[in-house]
């Protein structure tokens, strides 16, 4: 069995790469109806739930195994050996160069916001009761809609521990996760899947509909995450007499997003092509962080931590990328529902990276199904693993679905309100996907 592996591998390393030609069909070794690529991308999935202290090296380790087994063994669509691997980091090294630079860069935008004083500031506004806390969930999710969802969890985690003198209901975190991942669910520049999308070519205005289920889902777990926040600890709204907002920073977060959605717009519309062939949203981003700095510093000590987590989540997309689409379920409503619980397991931004590469999806329902779908359990997504780190008591899955409940409730009903008022509308298989859309076998009435 070695000896027959050892041929298979120098066979796969020796044989040229045929992507030129397109008609190299990658030979996959089935588990029963399962390739053993998605047995592989499952099992470093599940060590990163697993083993959250060791997700990096989880993460780095499953790349090289699987970079191995696609190269040596089944080789990829791009070709066989290490020629059709090349190929493949020729045509994805865009999508990661766009991401690690927004990653990095939205690490900074999110301290120009928290030093702008805005969130200290925010508190003062409001209600006393129950309604305090629905109210900051509702920030919560405002904020995240223009800015990172992680970066949207700790700033309300930074507020509910100052307003709920730091005695914070684990339900209201799972609220406060929840409320991050819904708010960017429709916006391009609100969670790192919508950024994906927006990167590969999606339309901003076609993950918009998304806000339709995340505002239901908000009403459903706001609700009642603040009604226990305030059986537990009410809200407490005093404010710093010294508590001054600084416009300045808050400007150089407008300029940056701006610029952001002003290079992806003129992109499109002028030199689509480069697209394809540059980071250009990741560089806009850079740029403006860079031409603001003589305003305000950015805070550059940030960026070493943030490089860890930025490579754990390209090891994930790089694994993602290299798996055999074209065996996963034809993309459907059914598929869309079925990967938002997926993601409340498995880091959503693997999960989107391959719908990418499938295609044929209405994007805004995919968008909010691995979008909120993760808030379902503390590790389903960053901004759960991030809060966590503000308060470990989080980190108790049985606690999580305890007093969450509400949670998964909330993504179901607010996934069939959209699909009663908007419908199933699925787009053209995205960049060449292998699936046919289906059509909607039975379309929701508009």
């Amino acid at each position: 069995m070695i000896r027959t592996l050892a041929l298979a591998a120098l066979a796969a390393f020796a044989a040229p790469a045929v992507a030129a030609t397109g008609t190299f069909v990658p030979e996959l070794v089935m588990v029963g109806p399962v390739p053993l690529d998605f047995i592989l991308f499952g099992a470093v999935l599940l060590c990163v739930a697993l083993f959250h202290h060791y997700t990096f090296q989880v993460a780095v380790t499953g790349l090289v195994v699987i970079t191995v087994y696609k190269t040596f063994v089944t080789g990829l669509k791009t070709g066989a050996g290490v020629a059709g691997l090349l190929v493949h980091l020729g045509h994805e090294w865009v999508l990661l160069a766009n991401l690690f630079c927004l990653l990095m860069g939205f690490a900074l935008l999110s301290k120009h916001f928290e030093d702008s004083q805005v969130p200290a500031a925010l508190p003062a506004y409001l209600p006393g009761d129950w309604k305090g806390a629905f109210a900051l969930l509702a920030i919560v999710f405002v904020l995240s809609s223009f800015l990172d969802n992680i970066a949207a969890a700790l700033i309300g985690g930074t507020m509910a521990g100052v307003v709920f003198k730091g005695r914070v209901h684990i339900g209201y975190l799972a609220a406060i996760v929840a409320a991050s991942n819904a708010g960017g669910a429709g916006s391009v520049v609100g969670d790192t899947t919508t950024t994906m999308m927006w990167i590969d070519g999606v339309d901003p205005m076609d993950v918009l509909h998304a806000f339709v289920a995340a505002g239901v889902a908000l009403l459903i777990f706001g609700v009642v995450a603040a009604k226990q926040q305030h059986a537990y600890s009410p809200i407490v709204r005093d404010v710093a007499a010294d508590t001054r907002v600084d416009w300045a920073r808050v400007g150089i977060v407008a300029f940056i997003l701006a610029a952001a959605i002003l290079a992806n717009v003129v992109a499109n519309l002028k030199f689509p092509a480069v697209l394809d062939v540059f980071p250009v949203i990741g560089v806009a981003v850079w740029a403006a962080i860079i031409l603001s700095a003589p305003v305000r510093q950015p805070d550059w000590h940030l960026l070493p931590g943030n490089l860890k987590g930025t490579i754990f989540l390209l090891c994930l997309v790089m694994c993602a990328s290299m798996m055999p689409v074209e065996k996963l379920p034809a993309a459907s409503w059914q598929t869309a529902l079925g990967l938002g619980f997926l993601s409340s397991v498995f880091d959503n931004i693997p999960l989107t990276a391959l719908a990418l590469k499938q295609g044929g999806y209405d994007w805004g329902f995919l968008a909010y199904a691995v979008g909120f779908g993760g808030s379902m359990l503390w590790f389903g997504s960053s901004a759960g693993v991030a809060l966590s780190n503000l308060f470990p008591e989080a980190r108790s899955v049985g606690q999580w679905i305890r007093h969450g409940w509400a949670v998964p409730v909330a993504y179901v009903v607010g996934f069939f309100v959209m699909f009663a008022v908007v419908g199933w509308e699925p787009h053209e298989p995205h960049k060449g996907g292998s699936h046919p859309a289906p059509a909607a076998s039975a379309p929701a009435p508009r």
